[in-house]
């Protein structure tokens, strides 16, 4: 247990200090609705009877870091222009787009949506081959277009295919599939922002909207040495603008860079947290706010625990406790581990579950 004591010691110093200093007022601030069975006696017993006690408990003690959180719906994508033209036509911002919808329009030409992980970057035509033909190929398909195998092969079944929907698009039915006719995505995306106006003549590679996910998220920018407690799948609680806590969960993390917001700072390396609201009806009402969430920072089940404010420090050193049995009051050493939420880890000969110990006054 002495990692434990190491872990805690200058902390819990600074607390059983002050309660030292203050007496009676720092035991009763500690005990501000953190009572955890701590009862007061009838008498000091003739100064030797301490005359509050609390009583040692084996419990899960968990430490947590509370980090405020941005609600949204994620870190927003821009998408470019690949093509060149009169920008004609654009979603508003919040709007949705679905599988096969355009995103938007260049001389009154569409750039379609379409899923998958893989980005376009070259033309399809009859003989192309690779997993970027299968990925176009399965959202074809998605799309109720059939008379073709889906695979890695661009053939002339497949050009038929996409004539057709080139037709229903209004474009030329080339049967090809030319670089910029279409963006990929995860899946639905959500119009966060326009990067360019209706009107614009646009260069190629030109910026022209940027979007999300249609799912809520919040966002919480994390050191990197908390990168343990921010692992994909970790439990959070996150505090909603009206004081409700309401479960969450890591959905993923990433490493990026924070630019300077001064002359005289510096660019910071930080984790990108995305937390996904267990509850989504609990987001009702709300688009964007500052939401606090708690991480589990250390977790120690099934520990001796007391409340802090019953530690003496030792004129040797270290901590003990007043172990209170009848009328008869002991100082026994005790080692400290993890602290969380006014409790503290304790271990040492003559602490058990259920003894009493003393909140020094």
């Amino acid at each position: 247990m002495r990692g434990f004591a190491r872990r805690g010691t200058r902390r819990l110093a600074v607390v059983v200090a002050a309660a030292l200093a203050v007496g009676t007022t720092a035991v009763a601030a500690t005990g501000s609705g953190l009572d955890f069975g701590r009862k007061r006696t009838g008498s000091a017993a003739g100064g030797s009877r301490p005359l509050e006690t609390a009583t040692v408990t084996r419990q899960t003690l968990v430490e947590r870091k509370t980090v405020d959180g941005t609600l949204g719906y994620g870190d927003a994508t821009v998408l470019a222009d690949r093509v060149g033209g009169t920008l004609t036509a654009l979603p508003p911002v919040g709007q949705t787009v679905a599988r096969g919808q355009a995103l938007f329009r260049v001389d009154d030409k569409p750039t379609v949506l379409l899923y998958g992980r893989l980005p376009a970057y070259r033309d399809l035509a009859p003989g192309t081959e690779g997993p970027d033909v299968r990925q176009f190929e399965e959202n074809l398909r998605k799309l109720g277009y059939t008379g073709f195998t889906v695979d890695d092969e661009y053939t002339t079944a497949t050009a038929t295919a996409v004539e057709r929907w080139q037709e229903d698009l209004g474009l030329p039915g080339t049967g090809s599939v030319e670089l910029g006719r279409v963006a990929y995505a995860d899946g639905t995306v959500r119009v966060a922002s326009h990067e360019a106006t209706v009107g614009t003549l646009l260069k190629p590679s030109e910026p022209v909207l940027s979007h999300t996910g249609t799912t809520r998220v919040v966002t919480v920018d994390l050191e990197v040495t908390d990168r343990s407690m921010a692992r994909t799948g970790a439990a959070v609680t996150c505090t909603l603008p009206s004081g409700t806590a309401t479960p969450g969960k890591v959905i993923s993390t990433e490493t990026v860079v924070v630019p300077a917001d001064g002359k005289d700072q510096e660019s910071e390396t930080r984790l990108r947290v995305t937390v996904g609201v267990t509850d989504a009806k609990a987001l009702a009402g709300l688009d964007e706010a500052t939401v606090p969430v708690a991480f589990t920072a250390s977790q120690r089940e099934n520990v001796l625990a007391v409340p802090v404010a019953a530690l003496l420090a030792l004129a040797e050193g270290g901590y003990g406790l007043q172990v209170v049995e009848n009328d008869a009051v002991r100082v026994v050493p005790v080692e400290t581990g993890l602290f969380a939420e006014g409790r503290v880890e304790v271990s040492g000969a003559g602490v058990a579950e259920g003894t009493t110990v003393g909140m020094p006054s």
